[in-house]
């Protein structure tokens, strides 16, 4: 009786279209999961500046780090853009909703501080002049490196085409300094620290329109990683001198004066509260048992965040009272 060999060939033959077939399917599957970004929310705020509102998540694979509030200003030659994004693909996503609202170029780019999630879209704005205060610019050259790895891990995405670009244009730390650019006066103001070692805010006088950057956040726990927790209360307490119409903040929906003065007093009296534990003789692992929390637990991220913030806090706090 002969033994036929053609059966085991076909099944070679139909094992290897299969896995050809499997593979395929995995790499397009692979690809699904990169998922697009999230929509620009845009928010008109006059007839010259639009808030570009991102999700107020943290960052993740579903945002792909898209999570920072920017600002258009259109001038009356071109366009200033606030806060660029995570990523060469960010910034390219919020110059293309920027290019929906108006036909001039964005001839300069302003970072309110070096955080990877406002400065790393620098790098698809290659024609204009990048400003942000000194202090920022120093950040931005030696954290750039970090913070692109970190958006890499967070997202579990690659940033291959994006790298720190750090202003060309600076401002001095505690600085108050009025300028005009295309047309729109400005007041930028640097404050000592807050946020970082290297915020600037924007101060717009005809507009009243003030830009916070991460100095003023919005319904999101603030993030300590990089503060100086009680300069920031200073700042905050600064902040109210603005008869500002509209504040744009780092992160959140538009906020009122009110909501400012809010978080002032809420930064305020958590710093008072851990000094008072640090002073009564506790220890750092008393601050949740006695300074109350309950309105942070209202903002988003509170459990990311808030031990991250009292580790910090109280850190500076022993310092200042060592």
């Amino acid at each position: 009786m002969k033994t036929s060999t053609r059966t085991p060939r076909l099944k070679a033959s139909f094992a290897k279209k299969m896995l050809l077939l499997l593979a395929g399917v995995a790499v397009l599957a692979g690809a699904s999961l990169v998922k697009p970004l999230p929509a620009v929310k845009t928010v008109k705020v006059n007839e010259r500046i639009y808030a570009l509102l991102g999700p107020t998540e943290l960052p993740n694979a579903h945002n792909g780090g898209y999570m920072v509030n920017s600002t258009l200003i259109v001038g009356d030659r071109g366009a200033i853009l606030v806060d660029t994004g995570f990523s060469d693909e960010i910034g390219a996503h919020i110059r293309k909703a920027a290019e929906k609202l108006t036909k001039l170029p964005i001839t300069h780019v302003v970072n309110t501080h070096h955080h990877g999630d406002h400065s790393l879209g620098n790098v698809v704005f290659p024609g204009a002049e990048i400003i942000s205060s000194e202090n920022c610019k120093k950040l931005v050259i030696d954290t750039g490196a970090d913070w692109i790895a970190m958006g890499e891990s967070m997202t579990g995405r690659k940033f291959p085409n994006t790298r720190a670009i750090p202003a060309t244009r600076t401002y001095a730390s505690q600085t108050r300094t009025a300028a005009e650019i295309n047309g729109v006066k400005i007041e930028f103001w640097v404050p000592e620290a807050a946020h970082t070692r290297g915020d600037m805010l924007m101060w717009l006088p005809d507009d009243k329109v003030l830009i916070g950057g991460d100095v003023l956040v919005n319904t999101v726990t603030p993030a300590f990683r990089d503060a100086e927790v009680k300069l920031w209360v200073q700042t905050l307490a600064e902040v109210q001198q603005y008869p500002a119409r509209t504040i744009i903040p780092g992160h959140g929906p538009l906020m009122t004066m009110q909501q400012a003065k809010k978080l002032h007093k809420q930064m305020a009296e958590f710093y008072a509260g851990v000094e008072k534990v640090y002073k009564s003789g506790g220890a750092e692992e008393d601050v949740r048992k006695k300074v109350s929390l309950k309105e942070w637990q209202k903002l988003k991220h509170f459990d990311e965040q808030m031990g991250g913030n009292i580790n910090r806090t109280w850190l500076q706090v022993e310092a200042a009272n060592f």
